[in-house]
């Protein structure tokens, strides 16, 4: 329930700092994760991050948001199949990657993604999972299996984990979008996903 609320918070369109530090303290494996995030060579700060406050500011209010649901759903899936996990990091990262090329309104597309595989991975109807999320209405509608101005990417990106040629072409054409680009961004999207795990 502690990640539900993280995914929560971070998807209201205001985020409440104060209520989002609390949200995290009260969950040790995120503080752990954040702080350990944040000190890693990859970021190259000087000055070692000690405190979920400085940890908020130095990653900014997108990264926050991108970042918490990730480990959210890292954590969710923990004692669930890994195949599970991967294939909701790397739904999520590909529609984000694509997002820039493709109509999407206010819909946050990595969430999506992410969202897409998350009733399977808690083993509860999506109906139940949507209960406590905030969204946008062409993302809920999508979720629930209705129609969706979303409903051309969420295709694709079935058509393209399945290997379905043929429905990728097409879809891909749908959204004017070239085959060898979407290739690229699926391909992309596996290499991050087998790297965040590596490291979660």
């Amino acid at each position: 329930m502690n990640y539900l609320r993280l995914l929560r918070a971070v998807s209201q369109p205001e985020l409440n700092p104060r209520e989002f530090e609390s949200l995290i303290k009260q969950e040790v494996s995120i503080c752990y994760r954040l702080l350990r995030h944040l000190n890693s060579a990859a970021f190259g700060i000087q000055n070692e991050v000690h405190s979920v406050r400085h940890a908020l500011a130095l990653l900014g209010e997108h990264e926050v948001r991108r970042w918490v649901r990730l480990v959210a759903t890292l954590a969710i899936g923990e004692n669930r199949s890994s195949e599970l996990v991967n294939t909701a990091m790397v739904r999520a990262r590909f529609c984000e990657l694509l997002a820039s090329r493709v109509p999407h309104s206010e819909s946050d597309l990595f969430l999506m993604g992410m969202l897409s595989v998350v009733d399977a991975i808690l083993e509860i109807p999506m109906t139940s999972v949507l209960e406590s999320i905030p969204l946008d209405h062409e993302t809920k509608a999508l979720l629930l299996g209705s129609p969706s101005k979303l409903r051309p990417l969420f295709d694709l990106m079935l058509a393209r984990e399945s290997g379905d040629w043929k429905s990728t072409a097409e879809c891909s054409h749908k959204l004017g979008l070239g085959e060898t680009e979407v290739a690229e961004a699926f391909w992309q999207a596996m290499q991050w996903a087998r790297q965040v795990s590596s490291h979660s």
